[in-house]
């Protein structure tokens, strides 16, 4: 378990991944197992479409924070969890920001209500993306002062926008402290800065699949990340590689013959796509099975289980 508890120290996991490759359940497994490790969790997503709670089978976020009780039942049994989601929406965040900073309600409605703030939430360069890592940050940050103080969260797991948006948001902080040098935007821009610079607090976590298109995006991912946030991803995960196709002749009828042609045909096109990834990625690498099971509890068990062995392997 040396990689997760490695990964548990940190206060913030970005996943990120060319969209349609599992980003959304791989996030949830990893939140699950560092619940696993005693870890108070939040998962975080943006997506405005709510599919995580899907993953646990609990109501919808609808914004507010979601405790789920009830741990997966795996190999090492069950135990008590302390994880959350929640379904975060930028817009919602900014206006907080308001209310908190103006205090009088009438005023913050009309400034909420003004053309020009309207356009300036939809407009302005990086004010969504610092956003979203502000609510992670604050839900992390310690409250109080001495021994009382302690933060809402340990870690916040960030199922983040697909690929080049994904590296948009890390890149925000930076390009907003460019440009407001000033002011509480500023500030904040630049403690997040900071904040997703440093690989104690930071971490990546990249997801793809052993297919053409989303391995070619996962390296351009990893360059970008590099020239533009200067972090490299702790962990890639391969997801849904088809099983190994058997070396002894398979009967069947036609029918048969097409789905084992295709079948053949799907894996040695992953064996190709794992070659080049295995050249191309240096660093932790897990590779996860296609699993016939649909998005739910079953298949964070199944991919639980998958995971876990892959890491007592390579400890």
């Amino acid at each position: 378990m040396g990689l997760f508890e490695h990964l548990a120290s940190r206060q913030l996991i970005v996943v990120t991944g060319k969209g349609g490759v599992g980003k959304t359940v791989i996030t949830a497994v990893i939140g699950s197992l560092l619940a696993d490790l005693g870890r108070r969790v939040l998962l975080l997503e943006v997506d405005p479409r709510e599919s995580l709670h899907q993953v646990f089978d609990v109501p919808p976020s609808g914004g507010e924070i979601v405790r789920i009780t009830a741990p997966v039942q795996d190999r090492d049994g069950a135990a008590p969890w302390s994880l959350s989601l929640q379904n975060l929406q930028p817009r919602q965040v900014i206006e907080a920001l308001v209310r908190q900073h103006l205090h009088i309600e009438l005023l913050t409605r009309r400034v909420m209500a003004s053309p020009v703030f309207q356009h300036f939430i939809e407009g302005a360069p990086g004010l969504k993306e610092l956003a979203v890592l502000s609510e992670a940050e604050r839900v992390v940050r310690p409250r109080g002062k001495g021994r009382s103080a302690h933060a809402a969260f340990d870690v916040v797991v960030l199922d983040a926008p697909a690929t080049g948006h994904g590296v948009s948001l890390l890149a925000a902080p930076h390009l907003v402290a460019e440009v407001i040098e000033r002011g509480p935007i500023g500030a904040q821009a630049r403690a997040l800065t900071a904040l997703v610079a440093d690989p104690q607090r930071t971490g990546i976590v990249v997801v793809t699949r052993a297919e053409e298109m989303p391995a070619h995006e996962t390296l351009e991912l990893r360059e970008a990340l590099e020239e533009q946030v200067g972090r490299t991803p702790e962990l890639l995960v391969v997801n849904a590689l088809y099983p190994p196709f058997p070396t002894a002749a398979i009967e069947g009828s036609p029918d048969d013959r097409f789905l084992i042609d295709l079948w053949r045909r799907r894996r040695e096109g992953n064996e190709r796509e794992l070659a080049q990834l295995a050249t191309a990625w240096q660093g932790s690498r897990l590779e996860l099975p296609m699993l016939p099971a649909d998005r739910g509890l079953r298949l964070l068990a199944a991919l639980r289980h998958e995971m876990l062995a892959q890491l007592d392997q390579a400890a």
